[in-house]
Formats: C-alpha cells, structure tokens, sequence
C-alpha cells in the first residue's frame, strides 16, 4: 500500500504494508538511522520522534496512521547543520552519551519537554521524560534538559 507523509519536511512516498511500525520505515525505507530499535513494544523511548509535533514510541505505531502527517526524527530536529537544536547543542555541551544508543530518543523527548514547559525542574523532567538508559546517564541527561531549557530561552530572546 502506497502511504504518503512528510519526513524532516520532505514529502515521502512509501509501498510497503500498512502495519509495519513506522520505525522500520523510517530505518529501513528511508535510510534515517537516527531512530533505535530498543524494546518493540513501546516502553524504553529509544524509538521516540515527533508525529505533528507529538512525541510518538514508532516502534508500535502502524506506517498508515502516518498519512499526511508531518514526522520528524533527530536528523531533522535542527534547522540546518550549522544551527543545532537547543537540546542538541546542550547534549554535546554536557558530553551525555555514554554508548549513546538511547540518546536520540531522550534527545527528541527533551525537544517536546521544553517546548511545553520551557523552563522544566529536575522534578518535571524526572515525572514527564519515561525513556529508559541502561547506561545510567540520567544524572547527566537532566544536566542536559536544563542546559537545552537555556540555550533554548536565549534563542527565544534573541529573536
């Protein structure tokens, strides 16, 4: 089945069955590796991106419900490779990663946190960020929630 949608605000076109979790699409399909593959069934966030705007575990969520929508994955968070995103920044700036394989899903959390509450507590992000480090970088993970938060703030400012 044809299914059309946009992907980092590229129009995209895909024959494949419409059950297949977005996340295999968008790995396999579209060659955006970004986007891990962690539990299948929506539970650790290594498989987290944005669905117009709303973050979305794709590893259990069907390509058809992804017609017409805008999706958005770590490689297009950013405006351009010469402007990072906030959180992007703030991740290099704290040196998060320790093997880095759940990162871009607490990556593109982050993004949707901030954007809602925009200047988020250790307790916010504790309650509202669910992925799951095997690593046990989460102390630096917050670090770098609230750096994003303020790199974030002055870019506001700024415009």
């Amino acid at each position: 089945m044809k299914i059309s949608f946009s992907v980092n605000g590229n129009p995209v076109n895909v024959d494949v069955d419409p059950e297949t979790p977005l996340l295999w699409v968008v790995r396999d399909e579209l060659k955006l590796k970004a986007t891990k593959f962690g539990c299948g069934k929506a539970v650790c966030g290594s498989c987290s991106l944005h669905i117009n705007g709303d973050l979305v575990r794709s590893c259990s969520y069907p390509v058809k419900y992804a017609e017409g929508k805008q999706v958005t994955t770590l490689e297009g968070l950013s405006e351009s490779e010469k402007k990072l995103h906030p959180v992007q920044e703030a991740w290099m700036e704290i040196n998060v990663p320790q093997c880095g394989y759940c990162q871009p899903g607490f990556m593109m959390a982050a993004a949707k946190l901030i954007q809602e509450i925009p200047n988020p507590t250790e307790e916010d992000i504790r309650k509202n960020i669910s992925n799951i480090c095997r690593c046990g970088t989460h102390p630096r993970i917050i670090k770098a929630i609230l750096k994003a938060a303020e790199l974030n703030k002055a870019l506001i400012a700024e415009s």
